[in-house]
């Protein structure tokens, strides 16, 4: 299992994972078997003692995507406090980016839809399927270009987590969200106290996540909200902190179950002539369309360059602003988090139009960045033209 394991925790695996699902999906719900498909998404499973009868949909969305956001978190920890990000000077292109890659597409996307929340839908960079595009065809890239992907996504993450935490709540229950702060509190002095046994975290994990579920706020949050509360910093005579020890063993199941299955469950919708036909007349879909793939691109690019040119930031060493262009595209792939937003934004066949506009979306920005990525590799192969 440690080789596999490995295997699974490289990007480029990852990504390919992602896709295969993904497309098993749109093959599955397009074919004849669609109903078959749709049957078992929304069959209902779960306890009714605890309000947890969920359709397996949901529980890829509710469920295996809080254990997402929770290696996500425990990376976005890790990296504003001793990696990236922990240096100002260092993070501030890639915050800058991260800001302009969310705002440019937020305005487009109401700009063209004029529709409440889904303006929300194409704010979010995925990182399993930039870095896995990154990996294949940016290998002649400098090393800067992957920092400033991963720390830009790592913030546009933080961004849509703030996002979901805000906009998406149902009714309150003020007694679940006091009991998910207890629990979480009792993480926390288990951290403290540098308690190591998963028979004390796994039930604790497991009621923030009913706690938060009940609360009325979506239940992705419990693995931030854990993983922000995990410690990074190693003591003395410790091998590797909480955070990347619990990094390491979570990834291979993020990436090989958690990812793919919400995929399964949520990229199935209809890719047809009159389901396209329909997406393209619906300016929400649109809408979000326009904001993946020019929004990112407007918003990362030009927010860059204004932190450079007012010295806010400087530019990794090794990279130009053709290479940054490339990676800028890849912000364009919203998919994971994007088709959670457009799930928690619209409902009914608007759901279905938008989920189809993220993937067609994703899919154009990450062609467009293969063939970027691999130009700029190219001129960074070539000899430097002669001085004399």
């Amino acid at each position: 299992m440690t080789e596999f394991a490995r295997y699974l925790r490289t990007e480029t695996v990852g990504g390919f994972i992602l896709l295969a699902a993904a497309a098993i999906a749109l093959v599955w719900a397009n074919s004849p078997w669609q109903d078959t498909y749709e049957a078992l998404r929304d069959h209902p499973i779960g306890p009714h003692a605890l309000h947890l009868r969920l359709t397996v949909g949901a529980w890829a969305t509710d469920g295996l995507l809080a254990l997402f956001f929770f290696v996500a978190g425990l990376e976005l920890k890790r990296e504003l406090v001793i990696g990236e990000l922990a240096d100002r000077r260092a993070a501030a292109l890639p915050v800058a980016a991260a800001v302009g890659g969310m705002v440019a597409p937020a305005l487009l996307a109401l700009a063209i839809g004029r529709h409440g929340q889904a303006w929300a839908v194409p704010v979010a960079t995925d990182i399993a399927f930039a870095l896995a595009v990154l990996a294949i065809t940016g290998s002649r890239m400098p090393t800067g270009a992957r920092v400033f992907l991963l720390s830009l996504a790592v913030v546009d993450d933080l961004g849509a987590i703030a996002l979901i935490a805000a906009l998406f709540v149902d009714a309150f229950d003020v007694v679940a969200f006091g009991a998910a702060v207890v629990l979480c509190v009792a993480y926390r002095l288990l951290q403290r106290r540098r308690v190591r046994s998963a028979l004390l975290y796994v039930p604790l994990a497991v009621g923030v996540w009913v706690a938060v579920h009940q609360a009325g706020i979506h239940a992705t949050i419990a693995g931030v909200a854990l993983a922000l509360l995990t410690r990074v910093r190693a003591d003395d005579g410790e091998d590797e902190a909480p955070a990347l020890r619990l990094e390491h063993r979570l990834q291979p199941w993020s990436a090989g179950l958690a990812v793919p299955v919400f995929a399964l469950f949520a990229a199935g919708v209809p890719v047809g002539g009159a389901a396209l036909r329909s997406m393209a007349t619906d300016p929400v879909a649109v809408g979000i369309a326009v904001g993946l793939v020019v929004g990112k691109l407007v918003g990362i690019l030009g927010a860059s360059w204004l932190a450079v040119r007012l010295r806010l930031a400087t530019m990794p060493p090794g990279l130009g602003w053709h290479d940054l262009s490339a990676v800028a595209m890849l912000g364009g792939v919203g998919f994971t988090v994007s088709l959670l937003l457009a799930e928690l934004s619209l409902s009914g066949d608007a759901v279905e139009r938008a989920k189809a506009a993220v993937l067609i979306a994703s899919a154009v920005a990450a062609v467009a960045a293969a063939l970027m990525l691999l130009h700029r590799g190219r001129a960074h192969l070539a000899p430097p033209p002669p001085t004399g």
